[in-house]
């Protein structure tokens, strides 16, 4: 439709007065009910002719100049298109930056998990006994007690984080993750070093314990305040699914050497291969990660010097950030009884007391941390748009309902049952991690973000989740009952719902300063 001609204008625009066929809009365009709209532009100072843009209502080419000269309309040629303006949240160096958050996760979380695939293995390597139960007790023993130092390496690890930066930290924390879990593989057995064997592998795991207990708040942390707004979610479970993928390559490693290997090989020198692999992992890890840019959030807050002297100090000098911090001891509790009791525990429990092979026990955990691998990755990217909040209580609430009809199919003896109660445990709990981590990183402003998120986590972490195996397996000894698993899932799957129910909405907040 071709908009009217326009009336002469005589003096600025803002003099001039809308007859009764014009409407005057808010934003001081004139509006033709018929044909569309005309904007009066003030005459520039040196008293040139004004001009009136027109915007058609049924016209779709570019808008028209026209411009009155002693009352004589004369039409200017179209404006050149703007191009639109360069998306900033997905460029190439924040690309690399988050994948060099997510290797460094990839190779950390290879190292803490390969310990739980061949525990069976470790417990005849470095804890011969005449009753393999009392075996693996006492390797799930070695497993546990370097879980109670995660808390310091969040509290020693994240204050760096927070005065000096993520990345510097996370650099640090690769190289003695990847060389604690390759110097496991070169250990001495309990029938060569005796005593000292058990001891090394327990003082190598303390190394591996500080170094995870720093990842979880610099690496999370590092990934959140990287993904800009919106789709933080959906980066941080890219950290989640590659947990996953790392989990995976252990056990289908560890299933590999199984099939291949007999026992006597396996325990003699396979156990070693799953481990030595971090070596050149962690080295691939170390390359990527130093080609990532510091966090934008910490860069502009040391610009700016926001940047605090003691930031555990100031973590506990506050209210809001003690319940916060209490929080991310609670909430988690089914995040860490999950992935220690479905992806850690599961192997040798379903050969020791379910009766299934080895090689079936580490089939059934693979096929959970493939279904898994998606679901965090869709879980993350849906808490982007429904929030964190009702992604969290769904899914704990969720394994309360089906935590028991489940684990009986684990106990009906058929491989494809069993993994098909396995399947749908690890759904529901890719629902809560594949949401948790930003969820506790949103929590906290930036100053203090690592060591209070990584401090609170891994204090439950190592309570719940660390000690899971250990006294899962005491229970078992103790009680003779081969439902404890399912009990201890189920309570700690309600206590982290209800939790859920108390936070306040994240998700749609930019992060905290």
């Amino acid at each position: 439709m071709t908009p009217m001609a326009a009336r002469a204008i005589s003096g600025p625009a803002s003099h001039w007065t809308p007859t009764p066929f014009e409407k005057r809009s808010p934003d001081s365009r004139i509006r033709y009910p018929c044909c569309g709209t005309h904007e009066f532009l003030p005459p520039p100072p040196s008293g040139g002719p004004t001009a009136v843009n027109f915007l058609p209502v049924a016209v779709t080419s570019p808008m028209r100049k026209v411009v009155l000269v002693n009352s004589k309309v004369s039409e200017a040629p179209p404006p050149v298109p703007m191009s639109p303006a360069p998306k900033t949240n997905a460029t190439k160096a924040t690309r690399a930056s988050i994948f060099g958050g997510l290797i460094g996760v990839f190779v950390e979380l290879y190292d803490n998990a390969v310990y739980g695939f061949v525990a069976g293995t470790l417990a005849v390597v470095f804890f011969p006994s005449d009753a393999p139960a009392t075996s693996v007790l006492l390797t799930f023993l070695a497993f546990a007690i370097p879980f109670f130092f995660r808390p310091l390496g969040a509290a020693v690890a994240g204050s760096w984080g927070d005065r000096i930066g993520r990345k510097k930290v996370l650099l640090v924390l690769i190289v003695l993750m990847s060389l604690s879990t390759g110097l496991v593989g070169a250990l001495p057995s309990y029938a060569v070093a005796g005593v000292w064997a058990p001891v090394m592998l327990v003082l190598l795991r303390f190394v591996q314990g500080f170094a995870m207990g720093g990842e979880v708040g610099n690496g999370n942390s590092f990934l959140a305040e990287h993904a800009g707004e919106g789709r933080r979610g959906k980066v941080v479970a890219y950290a989640n699914a590659a947990t996953f993928i790392a989990m995976l390559l252990g056990t289908m490693f560890t299933a590999l050497l199984t099939a291949v290997l007999s026992t006597s090989s396996m325990e003699a020198w396979g156990w070693r291969l799953p481990f030595l692999l971090a070596l050149p992992l962690g080295l691939v890890g170390l390359i990527v990660r130093r080609l990532a840019d510091e966090s934008p959030e910490f860069a502009e807050a040391e610009e700016e010097g926001q940047v605090t002297r003691s930031p555990l100090r100031e973590a506990f000098s506050s209210r809001e950030n003690i319940r916060a911090m209490a929080m991310t001891v609670v909430l988690p509790l089914f995040n860490s009884s999950g992935y220690f009791i479905l992806f850690i525990f599961m192997p040798s429990f379903m050969k020791n007391d379910m009766h299934f092979s080895a090689l079936e026990g580490l089939l059934v955990t693979g096929i959970m941390l493939a279904v898994g691998t998606f679901a965090v990755l869709y879980a993350g990217r849906l808490s982007d748009r429904v929030g964190r909040k009702r992604m969290l209580s769904i899914s704990a609430f969720g394994m309360v309902v089906i935590g028991f009809p489940c684990y009986w199919l684990l106990t009906q003896g058929s491989f494809a049952v069993a993994t098909v109660g396995a399947v749908l445990m690890a759904l529901c709990f890719a629902g809560t991690n594949g949401v948790m981590q930003v969820t506790l990183a949103e929590l906290f402003p930036t100053r203090i973000r690592t060591v209070a998120y990584g401090f609170g986590y891994n204090i439950g972490t190592a309570i719940f989740g660390g000690a899971a195996p250990l006294l899962v397996s005491a229970l078992i000894v103790a009680t003779g009952s081969t439902w404890i698993p399912a009990i201890y899932l189920v309570l700690t799957s309600a206590v982290a719902g209800f939790a859920a129910l108390r936070i306040r909405e994240t998700a749609f907040e930019p992060l905290k300063r």
